[in-house]
């Protein structure tokens, strides 16, 4: 028997009113998924009885981490929602030269916490049995250091800079790992683009002006349709 966490309980217990010996389905947010049974609910936990394991979704063949620029106001639980949703790997918050929120504001609001929260209720609805983490936020230089995301991809306006590419052009086998830049409202700073054109490539989606809420859903969406994952 297993007790779930408090949350869950709660959602179990509160949101969709079950009882003991109703059957239903959990995971253990790394790739496992079972069939359990409810052994006892109550108003502030729950347990259930661990049955036979299933077949859990396919995760994506590209390990995709979005360094996302942090957005004003609740638009950022968007974008954590939907890269669940589209199959992220993983999620790291940036703190960009033009983001209207800092590292400290983000650290009292407890933010990491929410985003790591919505992160479960998105995989839930999309059927996930993996619940990609968020990582800490942390400023732009230190994310956009080379290391072990491989292949990266830096969108931004395509007269940006001279060797800026359209996605379309990105060729070649998928990566194993990849990672994604996304910039806030006001676009990436010149000298963000000058910093990053060194160790990501410098990508496009066209002149067509996108939202900074849609700009992860449409990028992920895009490089996955190009590996071959759609």
């Amino acid at each position: 028997m297993v007790a779930l966490p408090e949350d869950e309980a709660a959602h179990l217990t509160r949101v969709l009113r079950l009882t003991a010996g109703e059957r239903v389905v959990v995971f253990d947010g790394r790739g496992h998924e079972f069939d359990a049974t409810v052994e006892r609910a109550a108003r502030s936990e729950a347990h259930v009885a661990i049955g036979r394991a299933r077949l859990a979704l396919r995760e994506a063949r590209v390990a995709l981490t979005l360094a996302q620029a942090v957005l004003k106001s609740d638009k950022m639980d968007d974008v954590v929602r939907d890269a669940v949703m589209m199959g992220a790997a993983a999620i790291q918050p940036v703190v960009s030269a033009r983001s209207e929120i800092t590292l400290a504001a983000l650290e009292r609001g407890r933010r990491r916490e929410r985003w790591q929260r919505i992160a479960v209720s998105s995989a839930k609805q999309c059927g996930r049995a993996v619940v990609p983490q968020v990582l800490d936020p942390a400023p732009f230089d230190v994310v956009v250091s080379p290391g072990p995301l491989g292949a990266a991809f830096m969108f931004v306006e395509p007269a940006a800079a001279e060797d800026v590419r359209p996605l379309a052009a990105i060729s070649g086998a998928p990566p194993e790992e990849a990672a994604v830049f996304i910039g806030p409202e006001g676009g990436w700073a010149p000298e963000e683009i000058d910093r990053g054109a060194q160790s990501a490539h410098l990508v496009t989606l066209g002149p067509r002006t996108l939202r900074a809420d849609a700009m992860a859903v449409v990028a992920l969406s895009a490089l996955f349709t190009i590996w071959g994952e759609f």
